[in-house]
Order: C-alpha cells, then structure tokens, then sequence
C-alpha cells in the first residue's frame, strides 16, 4: 500500500475532532472565530477550525467526501509535479481550509457570537478539483437522479449560494461555496494546460447525445 497523504489527514483530522468534542479548551480554541482574528491577531484559527467538527455525524460527512476524491486528486497532483506532488496536495488542502473562511472572516468580523467549524471548506474544494480532472465522471452515488460531476458542480454551487443568503440553518454554505470556487480556480492555476481536456470532455460528452 503506497504512501497516501489523503489518508494520513483523515486520521489527523479525527484525532484532532475527537479530542475537542472532549475537551471545550481545545474545541473553543481551534473554532474559526472571526472577532477574535480580527482583534485578537488569532488567524491560525482559519486554519485550525477545519480539524474539529460539531459530531460524530459532520466529521463522517466530511471525511467520507475527502476520501472518495481526495486520493483521485492526490495522484493527479503526483502525476504532474512528481515525487513532491503530495506534498503540494497538502499544501493544496491546507490553504484551502483558510481560503473557504476567508469570507466569513470579513463578514462576521463584528459579530462576537459567529463560529464556524469544520472541514467542509477544504473537501468541497477536494470535490471540485476532482470536477476540473473528471467533469463528466457520473455522481450517482450520491444522487438519486446520477448526473455528470459537471453539472452536479453547477448546481452545488446555485444551492449553497442561495443557502447561504437564505441564512435558515447552521450550515457553512460560504465556506461551501468558496471552497468549491477556490479549489477549482487554484486547479486550474496549478494545471491550466489541462483546461483544453476539461472543455473538450464535456464537449465530447454531449456530442455523444446528440
């Protein structure tokens, strides 16, 4: 079994989520807390949240996602950069934790009471960087209705940024949402030759249907 970044942050990530839901320092401590990094200086808190989650059930979520596109994403990151291409996913990984609270970081500044955790940020961005390698690949496994990544990926989008001016519920549809943007822009940043294949995949898709 070959070395495997993706997996080695799964495992990290639920040390670090089940000892903060027994220790409310930790939990406290690591939670994206905007107020406090504005005024406080305490910014590695974008980064922290993303390693503690609220239960059992969100990291579940979380980490399931991670490691369904997380190795598929790691191996491309190999393929192109070589030996240090893991390395890079983790860089990869790690700035997109900070890159999805970015947002709520300006806009809950003020706001004493907002906090946000959890890796969903990060794996959101997992899931699109996979989107721009595989658009067509089918999702079905997590949809009634199987469609094309592509097209699961714009409607994820419409969904988390109307949730997120919606505001009914706790979820981080910002941090969804960014993410999401954020690991495909810096994908194609990364690979922006394959951008070519990402359209002409899609194209040959529908060309087939019609």
């Amino acid at each position: 079994m070959s070395f495997s970044i993706t997996l080695v942050i799964i495992i990290v990530t639920c040390i670090v989520s089940f000892s903060a839901l027994n220790n409310q320092q930790l939990f406290e401590g690591a939670a994206h807390h905007p107020f406090m990094e504005k005024n406080k200086g305490q910014y590695y808190r974008m980064l922290t949240s993303g390693f503690v989650h609220a239960d059992f059930f969100h990291l579940f979520i979380n980490m399931f996602v991670l490691y369904q596109f997380g190795n598929y994403v790691e191996a491309r990151f190999a393929d192109l950069f070589g030996a240090i291409g893991p390395f890079i996913y983790l860089g990869f990984y790690l700035v997109m934790i900070v890159l999805a609270n970015l947002s709520t970081h300006f806009k809950y500044a003020a706001n004493y009471n907002y906090r946000a955790i959890g890796a969903s940020g990060a794996t959101s961005a997992v899931l699109f960087s996979f989107i721009y390698f595989e658009p067509m690949s089918m999702l079905g496994i997590y949809l009634i209705i199987p469609m094309p990544a592509i097209i699961f990926g714009i409607l994820y989008l419409i969904y988390e940024s109307w949730s997120a001016k919606k505001g009914h519920d706790n979820i981080g549809h910002d941090a969804h949402f960014f993410g999401a943007i954020a690991g495909f822009v810096v994908t194609f940043l990364l690979y922006p030759s394959y951008f070519s294949t990402f359209i002409d995949k899609i194209v040959y898709f529908f060309e087939r249907l019609f």
